[in-house]
């Protein structure tokens, strides 16, 4: 038995970052919302555990070996990944994809595990990787693996662009600069003026008023609002950058602007991968 599914891309739409914890993690209060841009996810039952499609894959294959292992069972599974979200530009498409393959082979299983037990196997893969197990927009806090659901306002447009020749800086080199710099100063009054905001969006202008990325920053971003995005931002530790627009028209405009700086994609909020 084959079953497939899409695993979509994620946005930050906010994203603060707090002081290290004892763990050597950080804390984070961060949006989390996934958008109509997916790879495709393949599982079967197999003899051993294969992950096709993306030579890269290292998420993947650790989720199904945590899940065997989770689940008493041997690593049996042949996956194969087609992929269509950037590589390494802070969209989440690895976390997505191992969330994705957790799901489907758990499904398969004989004795699949409950929702609590699949979370803390996805935990243990990466922060991001609890988030697409579940439907809608989430408030991630913590480490980012403790999930809250949100109501936010989904009709908008996004822009994203992943812009030409930046590489991705490794996710400890973008925390240690921030720790370097005391990004973690004035955390709390961040984190209050995002949660207020969330408290009050109604509509999708709203959430122009959350707090920038602590993390990481682009000069597209400015281009983006130029170009009448009510919000830009990177998108994670980058280098993808979004503008959410309130049409179509507009956005699509945008997107043709900015197609010099990099690869653009025009997509919108999606609600289940």
């Amino acid at each position: 038995m084959t079953i497939r599914h899409p695993a979509p891309a994620k946005l930050n739409l906010a994203l603060v970052v707090g002081p290290q914890r004892a763990d050597g993690k950080h804390e984070v209060t961060t949006v989390l919302q996934r958008i109509d841009l997916f790879d495709r996810v393949r599982v079967e039952r197999a003899p051993l555990l294969r992950v096709e499609g993306f030579v890269g894959d290292t998420l993947v294959h650790r989720a199904l070996t945590s899940l065997a292992d989770a689940a008493g069972v041997a690593p049996g599974w042949r996956v194969v990944l087609d992929k269509r979200v950037p590589v390494a530009a802070g969209l989440g498409g690895g976390s997505s994809d191992a969330a994705t393959a957790l799901r489907l082979a758990n499904a398969l299983l004989e004795r699949p595990l409950a929702a609590g037990p699949l979370h803390e196997v996805a935990a243990r893969v990466g922060a991001d990787v609890p988030f697409f197990l579940y439907a809608g927009p989430q408030l991630g806090e913590g480490d980012g693996t403790r999930l809250s659901p949100l109501v936010l306002p989904q009709d908008f447009w996004a822009v994203v662009v992943v812009p030409r020749g930046i590489a991705k800086a490794s996710t400890a080199a973008v925390y240690s600069a921030f720790d370097e710099r005391d990004g973690a100063a004035g955390y709390e009054e961040r984190r209050s003026a995002l949660l207020a905001v969330l408290a009050a969006a109604r509509h999708p202008a709203d959430l122009a008023a959350l707090p920038a990325n602590d993390l990481a920053s682009s000069p597209l971003t400015a281009r983006l609002a130029a170009a009448g995005a009510f919000r830009a931002d990177v998108c994670g530790a980058g280098p993808a950058v979004y503008g959410l627009f309130p049409d179509r028209a507009d956005a699509a405009a945008a997107g043709r602007a900015l197609s010099c700086a990099g690869r653009v994609w025009l997509t919108v909020p999606a609600w289940y991968g």
